[in-house]
């Protein structure tokens, strides 16, 4: 219990006297998580929706892919990331192992079947006579999205909350593709494992608690826009 102590008092005067090093690494963890997430939204809502609300050749086998990839193992991801831009592997020519740009490609990877498996979720549980009535009032098909993605919008905030976690918690991958070079691929999960390696515990466990605190900063702020959303809808009668 005196180590965590410990290790509680030293994540607060790191973060009150705003060490270099630790705000370093926390930024650099924000940074490439919310590029990450962001990258996910991008391809895996449109996917997501895609699935959801047409039917084609083929379409039950890429929602099982989906499903799958919403377990992947990281260590995996980061086996499969590490092959491919391995000096001789089909995109080793682009020198981007052990960069930054790595450690995005690997969380897009974890992030991106969550965020379109859940997305998927939302639009299977809206009235499928819903797109229907849309279209019988006048709605083009771009209005009928803007609509749909409306109705669906509390589980999308729920996917890029599942898609954030996921990667800002994120530890295998990001060490195997990234190297946890100082100044340039260390982020807060790798960080930690480096100094738990070390026996730093204490400093172990202040940067364990400046990830719990950076993920429930961003999940609480989703988390109210969340609920203010859903106190917007009309009540049933």
């Amino acid at each position: 219990m005196e180590l965590i102590w410990q290790g509680i008092k030293q994540a607060f005067w790191l973060l009150v006297a705003g060490d270099p090093g630790v705000l370093e690494i926390t930024l650099l963890s924000l940074w490439l998580s919310g590029i990450a997430t962001l990258l996910s939204l991008l391809a895996g809502i449109p996917l997501g929706m895609l699935i959801a609300l047409t039917r084609f050749p083929g379409r039950g086998f890429v929602t099982s892919l989906i499903n799958t990839g919403m377990g992947l193992p990281p260590v995996v991801v980061g086996l499969f990331v590490s092959i491919f831009l391995w000096r001789s592997g089909p995109l080793g020519f682009l020198e981007l192992l052990y960069t930054p740009t790595a450690i995005v490609i690997a969380q897009v990877v974890i992030a991106f079947p969550i965020v379109a498996g859940l997305t998927m979720a939302a639009f299977q549980t809206l009235n499928p006579n819903l797109s229907l009535q849309l279209v019988g009032i006048g709605a083009s098909k771009p209005q009928v999205l803007w609509l749909l993605c409306k109705e669906a919008r509390l589980p999308i905030l729920a996917a890029i909350m599942a898609g954030f976690g996921g990667v800002i918690s994120e530890v295998g991958a990001s060490m195997m593709v990234g190297g946890n070079i100082r100044g340039q691929t260390r982020v807060l999960t790798t960080a930690t494992v480096l100094e738990t390696g070390k026996g730093n515990f204490e400093l172990a466990i202040a940067l364990g608690l400046i990830l719990l605190i950076l993920s429930f900063a961003v999940n609480f702020l989703l988390t109210y826009i969340q609920q203010r959303e859903q106190l917007r809808w009309p009540k049933p009668s």
